[in-house]
């Protein structure tokens, strides 16, 4: 019961300390942090397969990503145009570098104003809407999502309602959806070829692909 307790109080210490979702990353990042294991290894591949397949698959010609991150998942992609798109300047400043001989792709802040006219085939949001505390952010997130695609959106996240721990908040997402986006419908779900394992979550994630289309 007591060990039970301090697990309880040391949760809410460390959600008061979380700082925002916006410094967490340029913090993380500009301490040579990176994406996260979801952008790595087996889980990146499996998420490049499942978009790459879709892309060719639906003909897609241009994508923006919103939560482009260090851009390692990227590198496994075959977009034809990409805008990448991230709340933390140092993850820009990867991108650029990285990408730097590479023309069809372009990165910006989120408070760039370059970005807010275009519009494309397909918007992303990859492990990103998990890691959105603030609520304000959350909707900012979503909505941009759906207002800059004009065919499809494409989520890869956990979709069920969870309380904040630390720099993680699930959210049923697809509510927000049916309630403020209903010309748009979800016509596949594509599961995670490596669900969440508590005994590996290096290598296994909550997160399962919800693609939406433009009715």
């Amino acid at each position: 019961m007591i060990g039970r307790i301090k697990k309880v109080i040391f949760k809410l210490f460390q959600n008061q300390l979380f700082p925002g979702s916006k410094d967490y990353w340029e913090k993380r990042y500009s301490k040579k942090g990176n994406s996260g294991p979801g952008s790595y290894n087996r889980l990146a591949t499996f998420k490049a397969e499942v978009l790459n397949d879709f892309l060719a698959k639906n003909n897609i010609q241009s994508v923006m990503e919103f939560g482009c991150g260090d851009g390692n998942q990227l590198t496994l992609a075959k977009y034809p145009s990409y805008l990448g798109i991230d709340v933390s300047t140092t993850a820009i400043s990867l991108c650029k570098e990285l990408f730097t001989e590479d023309s069809t792709k372009e990165f910006f802040t989120y408070t760039d104003t370059e970005f807010r006219s275009k519009k494309v085939d397909l918007t992303l949001s990859l492990d990103v809407i998990y890691h959105l505390i603030e609520d304000a952010v959350f909707n900012a997130h979503m909505s941009d999502l759906f207002n800059h695609s004009s065919a499809y959106v494409i989520i890869y996240s956990s979709n069920f309602d969870k309380k904040q721990t630390f720099h993680e908040r699930d959210r049923k997402f697809s509510n927000w959806i049916d309630q403020h986006q209903p010309e748009w419908k979800l016509v596949e779900t594509v599961k995670n070829k490596f669900p969440f394992d508590p005994t590996d979550p290096d290598n296994t994630s909550k997160a399962d692909f919800f693609i939406y289309k433009k009715s």
